[in-house]
């Protein structure tokens, strides 16, 4: 099938509009006609090579489309029906028998290797392969054969051009709030970083009951943002001591719960030194491999405190994006406020703007 997609053509190029080949539908996945996809940090970091998926690659993770044919042993979606597109896992190794599918044990294969796990592809072009299967979808083209558990059924009354950052960015903000911090109601959560994942992650703290919620970011715009998404106090990082700050905000307790969306060392140390006793600092910022932070463990070893990497949220995409649809029904989970759509033949600019921060979260459109 003749499709067209935006290749990175090598490191820190830009994005290629081109005509590629779609390969013939295995029995374990979906063919999608995309009709928006997200815009988001890690497609960036790989587009750089921080993250190896070989060059030439389609990237793309946060797919929304509509079903277009179903391999042979595919019963969880049919043809015709909505679906968000999320990170790709095994379904057999430990951690997904155990529901913890953002844990795969083949999760990097899965999602960054380009391939499906046979070393197949499912695009190429004239000069060759071209890396496909990003997150198991590779949603920056028209059309795209994804694996099964990538994809996610929703409603078809919700317009999907706004649904596609849910498959990462949105659940993964959300999702370390909800599914892994489960902060209790009247508690302090602050958020390092009012972008995309920052913003969800303040959405969900207003929906768990938080009455302190705490947004840091360098962005006067991004901490307007945050108030009138839920964040009851604002610091700006360049204002001085931020920490302090905090400090003095909640009392002088510091916070139950931090969110670290930066994957700045220093600022991770800051979201540790804020925390209050018996604290947890959750990072789901994405550093490059082998970044390491200090941690000051004299003082603090009396206060209990809690360290973990999150990353999809730790959630069951099936179960949570379905779930944040409903909240954003409701009026109590407004993650539409975040999005600016583009074109998909302006997914450059799309991207210049992510990086400057001038849009929170870019989705382009087919």
């Amino acid at each position: 099938m003749d499709i067209t997609a935006a290749v990175a053509p090598a490191q820190g190029q830009p994005f290629a509009l081109r005509p590629l080949r779609l390969d013939d539908l295995r029995h374990d996945e979906v063919r999608v006609r995309l009709v928006a996809t997200g815009v988001c940090h890690t497609d960036a970091i790989v587009r750089d090579q921080v993250y190896p998926t070989p060059l030439p690659a389609v990237l793309g993770h946060e797919g929304a489309g509509v079903v277009e044919a179903v391999g042979s042993s595919v019963t969880t979606v049919r043809e015709g029906d909505h679906v968000v597109l999320s990170a790709n896992s095994c379904g057999q190794c430990r951690q997904c028998m155990s529901g913890d599918l953002s844990y795969c044990e083949d999760l990097f294969g899965r999602n960054f290797g380009g391939r499906r796990p046979d070393g197949s592809t499912a695009l190429s072009d004239d000069q060759g392969p071209v890396s496909s299967m990003f997150f198991g979808q590779s949603s920056f083209a028209t059309h795209a054969n994804v694996a099964a558990r990538s994809v996610v059924a929703v409603d078809r009354e919700v317009p999907l051009d706004l649904l596609g950052p849910l498959g990462c960015g949105i659940q993964t903000g959300a999702g370390a709030v909800l599914n892994e911090m489960r902060p209790h109601a009247g508690s302090s959560l602050v958020v390092f970083g009012a972008g995309a994942v920052g913003a969800a992650g303040i959405m969900a703290a207003v929906v768990a009951g938080c009455t302190t919620v705490i947004a840091v970011d360098l962005h006067d715009s991004r901490l307007d943002l945050a108030r009138s998404i839920g964040a009851t106090h604002t610091v700006n990082g360049r204002s001085g001591d931020v920490v302090e700050r905090i400090r003095e905000i909640t009392g002088g307790r510091g916070v139950d719960f931090a969110l670290e969306t930066t994957a700045v060392p220093a600022v991770l140390r800051q979201a540790a030194d804020a925390l209050a006793i018996r604290g947890t600092v959750v990072l789901v910022g994405a550093a490059a491999p082998g970044t390491e932070v200090a941690f000051e463990t004299g003082a603090s070893l009396t206060k209990g405190w809690t360290f973990k990497t999150v990353i999809e949220g730790s959630s069951v995409p099936q179960v949570f994006i379905p779930q944040l649809i409903d909240l954003w029904k409701q009026g109590r989970f407004p993650f539409d406020s975040l999005i600016k759509k583009y074109p998909f033949d302006r997914i450059n600019e799309a991207f210049a703007d992510s990086g400057s921060g001038a849009t929170i979260k870019p989705v382009l459109t087919f």
